[in-house]
Parts: structure tokens; C-alpha cells; sequence
């Protein structure tokens, strides 16, 4: 790892500036990539996958931690000879996969037990959370990177501002766990706002009879509106929500923001008896 050229080297020679539409701040600070690394657990089982690795600031530090067996995807070509040199130095480590995120099924790609760490890119972070969580039992860890917003979002508790859709799916697959900020400054180029990592462990306990299908349903319904009572913001999945919320116990006069993740479920179980019977 020492005879590893500087990454500010890395990113003159290869021409990677960071690219807004892509939504990438590269973080160059070994010693935060490392606490990343080491906040991400055993690393030496399984597959570690990294998202966006960039020009590798993030990927020296997980392979310095020990992952055995690392892949990163990464969509930007200029990136790719970056890290292509630095799998030259881990022989069989690293593992290179040019694609966009979006569309890999990363399960498919190394065998368990499965983690995600990640600066993730801020224009798809959201997109690509919700995707892991519909398969969260494909994976023991995550642990992400996100704008302080939307780690905010993703801790909060009913009755706060940032509590929402986002709060209940991710709270509802996952014990979600805020570890550090990283100041804007620390990124090339910085961004407007702070950064969080954060950690989301899958809930043993969460219930199996709710169909997390049914659940991103329930929650779009209810926060699309979240100014109405959840007797008219419901209307838009059938007009006997007064009956569907009656069935779950629910106030037909309370607010969305107001359910916590139980009664969130036992909306669900209600709209799935609801839908089935219908």
C-alpha cells in the first residue's frame, strides 16, 4: 500500500475531475476513508461491494482493512485504468466491474455473507438504497455514505420534519444507525452540504407477513399527501379508506407523519386483507 502513488497523482494522470452529472466528490483523506472501512466490520468473509469507487480512495482503505474478495462498479471509463492499477497490486482482490448500479444485481456477483460500502453518488443514492432494501436478505451490512438530508431522513421519528417514506421503508427492513459527518471540505470538489455515514443492519425481527410491495404503496399513498388525513390521502388507492384505516386501528383524522413503523404495518396487513378480499 505504501509504494501506492498519491490519488491526487492518480486523478492527473488518468484526467478524472470530478463530473457533476454524475454526482461525484471524490474523498482523498486516508485517514477517513479509513474510519469508513473500519466502521464497515469483518471484511475478510464474503463479498465487500463498493459503489462509485472513483479514482479508489475509498477501495485502498477497504482492501487495507482486509476484504478478501472486493468489487467495485463503477460506470465512468476514465476511472476504470485507476483502479485497474490498483488491482495490479492486490492479485486477486479487486475486482473490476464497468456498469451502472442501477442495474446490477450484486448478488449475483460473489457469495455471501454480502456487504455494501460506499460513497454513494448523491444524484442516485435514494434509488439505489430502495433497490437493496426490496432484497435486504441478500446482504449483513451496509454501510453508506449519503448527504446529511437524506441520512436524516433516513433516522427520523414520527412527528419530525424529516420523517417520511424514505424513514419508515429503510426502518422497516433495518436497525439504521448514524456514525459520523464528514465536512464538505473534505471532498474534491466539495459539496454544498455535510455528509453522513451511515449503517443499516437487516431486522431479524421485522414482520414476514407484510409484503414490502404492499408496504412502498401504503407509504407513497399516505406521505404523497402528507398535509391530508390519511382518510383523503388514501382515497387514491380506494375510496374506503375510512373502512381500510377503521380495520387498522388508525384514526381516520391522523396525519401520516404521525404512524410509527408498527402502525405503518398494521395498515399494510389491513390493505393487503383489504385488496385480497376485493
Amino acid at each position: 500500500m505504501s509504494d501506492l502513488p498519491p490519488l491526487r497523482e492518480v486523478i492527473a494522470r488518468h484526467g478524472i475531475g470530478a463530473r457533476r452529472k454524475l454526482g461525484q466528490h471524490f474523498l482523498l483523506d486516508g485517514n477517513l476513508t479509513d474510519r469508513i472501512a473500519r466502521a464497515a466490520g469483518d471484511l475478510g468473509q464474503g463479498t465487500v461491494f463498493e459503489i462509485g469507487p472513483g479514482p479508489g480512495g475509498l477501495t485502498r482503505s477497504l482492501l487495507r482493512a482486509g476484504a478478501g474478495q472486493l468489487v467495485a462498479v463503477e460506470r465512468d471509463p476514465r476511472c476504470i485504468a485507476a483502479l485497474q492499477e490498483l488491482a495490479a497490486s492486490f492479485p486477486g482482490r479487486l475486482q473490476i466491474l464497468e456498469a451502472d448500479a442501477l442495474k446490477v444485481d450484486l448478488a449475483q456477483l460473489g457469495p455471501a455473507p454480502r456487504r455494501i460500502v460506499a460513497n454513494l453518488p448523491y444524484n442516485i443514492s435514494t434509488v439505489l438504497l430502495l433497490g437493496w432494501l426490496d432484497r435486504i436478505d441478500d446482504f449483513v451490512a451496509l454501510t453508506l455514505m449519503f448527504q446529511k438530508e437524506v441520512a436524516d431522513r433516513l433516522v427520523a421519528r414520527p412527528r419530525s420534519k424529516d420523517y417520511g417514506r424514505l424513514s419508515v421503508i429503510a426502518q422497516f427492513h433495518c436497525t439504521v444507525r448514524p456514525l459520523f459527518d464528514i465536512a464538505a471540505s473534505a471532498f474534491v470538489p466539495p459539496p454544498k452540504v455535510t455528509s453522513t455515514v451511515v449503517e443499516l443492519l437487516p431486522r431479524p425481527d421485522r414482520p414476514k407477513d407484510i409484503d414490502p410491495i404492499q408496504l412502498s404503496r401504503i407509504t407513497a399513498a399516505a406521505f404523497g399527501q402528507r398535509r391530508k388525513m390519511l382518510r383523503a390521502a388514501l382515497r387514491t388507492l380506494t375510496p374506503q379508506a375510512e373502512t381500510l384505516l377503521q380495520g387498522a386501528g388508525i384514526e381516520p383524522t391522523a396525519r401520516a407523519e404521525e404512524l410509527d413503523i408498527a402502525q405503518f404495518c398494521a395498515l399494510t396487513r389491513a390493505w393487503q386483507k383489504f385488496s385480497h378480499s376485493g
